[in-house]
């Protein structure tokens, strides 16, 4: 099974895209963050004819939203509220083979790493800490098969960003960002599918700024995209050696593209 991620930013102005990330990759699955669209705005019939006919969507007018396309059948559909919040962050959906997959929009949390006077960054935080209860209190895969993908907008490590040093007081790369993080990740008992494969000291960058003339001459880039795997698949996301996971960067240079590129992982039998 093949799982790709996409913060697609508006999927209408991107169907484009889209269909021919579809058609050159071929993943069984498409998970895409910030559609930007309601539901009944999302391109359900043009995905449908590319050959992703089940489709899970909790979309909203012009911000954020999170869809799963899939060749494969989904069962047992969820979108969950963080934060008291219906901002359409979150969805899952049962796969073949009893495969859980949620599919996650953290918010991005501003310009200021100041929780007491940036309301976006406290809204992160608390994001965070509601999503690390949530697997503490129940929510953790424990035995199951559960795969957590998404635009989860930390880059958690030193190499995951182009100036550790330069990226400490910079939202994204905060340590309060990076503890809450690491705490939901160790509540859930995840596993960071990408340097579970690609240890540091390795540059591993999903997102380039638009602000950049020329994104990969200036290659200041952090990892803000993520697949992360429960227990029970840990073997199956990492069997086949770090050919598995694969990060697009490609499709950054296509034409009106998104400023995040996707990322693929292939599971083993």
């Amino acid at each position: 099974m093949k799982i790709a991620t996409w913060n697609i930013n508006s999927v209408r102005l991107r169907i484009d895209s889209v269909r021919r990330f579809l058609k050159e990759e071929g993943p069984d699955v498409l998970c895409l963050q910030e559609i930007k669209c309601t539901n009944d705005q999302f391109p359900a019939k043009a995905l449908a004819a590319a050959g992703y006919a089940h489709q899970a969507v909790s979309g909203q007018m012009g911000y954020h939203g999170v869809a799963i396309v899939s060749r494969l059948p989904l069962e047992d559909i969820e979108i969950r509220r963080f934060c008291g919040k219906d901002d359409c962050r979150h969805v899952a959906a049962t796969l073949p083979g009893g495969v859980r997959l949620h599919n996650f929009y953290v918010p991005a949390g501003g310009d200021e790493p100041d929780p007491e006077i940036n309301e976006k960054f406290a809204h992160k935080l608390d994001f965070m800490r509601d999503m690390a209860r949530w697997f503490a209190d129940g929510g953790a895969p424990g035995k199951s098969k559960q795969i957590l993908v998404g635009d989860l907008n930390i880059a958690p490590r030193e190499h995951d960003v182009w100036s550790h040093k330069q990226l400490l007081k910079v939202v994204s790369h905060t340590p309060v960002e990076v503890e809450l993080m690491n705490d939901a990740i160790a509540s859930g008992g995840w596993t960071d599918v990408a340097r579970a494969l690609i240890p540091e000291p390795e540059k591993l960058y999903t997102w380039w700024s638009y602000r950049a003339r020329d994104w990969r001459a200036s290659n200041r880039g952090r990892r803000l995209d993520h697949i992360w795997v429960s227990p029970a698949l840990k073997k199956a996301a990492v069997g086949s050696g770090r050919e598995a996971f694969q990060i697009h960067d490609r499709c950054r240079g296509w034409a009106k593209p998104s400023d995040h590129a996707p990322v693929t992982l292939k599971l083993s039998r």
